[in-house]
C-alpha cells in the first residue's frame, strides 16, 4: 500500500491497550509493504481476515482480542483505517458502513 491513513489511530489505540501495540505495528508494516490488488491478495497474507463489501476488510488482532476494519482502494493502493477496537466494541458497530 502506498498510503495508510491514519497510523495515528493505531497509536492512539495502543496507548490505551499497550498489549496490542506490537500486533498493530506488525499489521502496519505488512500492509505498508504489500501490493494487495484484490481482497484475495489480502486473504493470502491474512487467512483469518473477513472480506466485507465496499472494499472493507476486518482483521483479527492479537488472537481476535481486537478488531481492525480497513477500507481499501486497491487501484490507488490506499488503506483507510476505519475502526480499531476491542471485540466487544466491534460488536456494536456496522463494519460494512463505518
Amino acid at each position: 500500500m502506498k498510503r495508510i491513513i491514519a497510523k495515528s489511530t493505531l497509536r492512539e489505540f495502543w496507548g490505551k491497550y499497550p498489549e496490542a501495540e506490537q500486533y498493530l505495528k506488525t499489521w502496519y508494516d505488512t500492509a505498508k509493504k504489500a501490493k494487495w490488488l484484490t481482497p484475495n491478495d489480502v486473504k493470502q497474507s491474512y487467512v483469518s481476515a473477513s472480506i466485507l463489501k465496499n472494499g472493507r476488510v476486518v482483521f483479527n488482532i492479537k488472537g481476535n482480542n481486537y478488531r481492525l476494519v480497513v477500507k481499501f482502494n486497491y487501484e490507488k493502493q490506499w488503506a483507510f483505517i476505519r475502526f480499531v477496537g476491542t471485540h466487544a466494541e466491534y460488536d456494536k458497530i456496522d463494519a460494512n458502513n463505518i
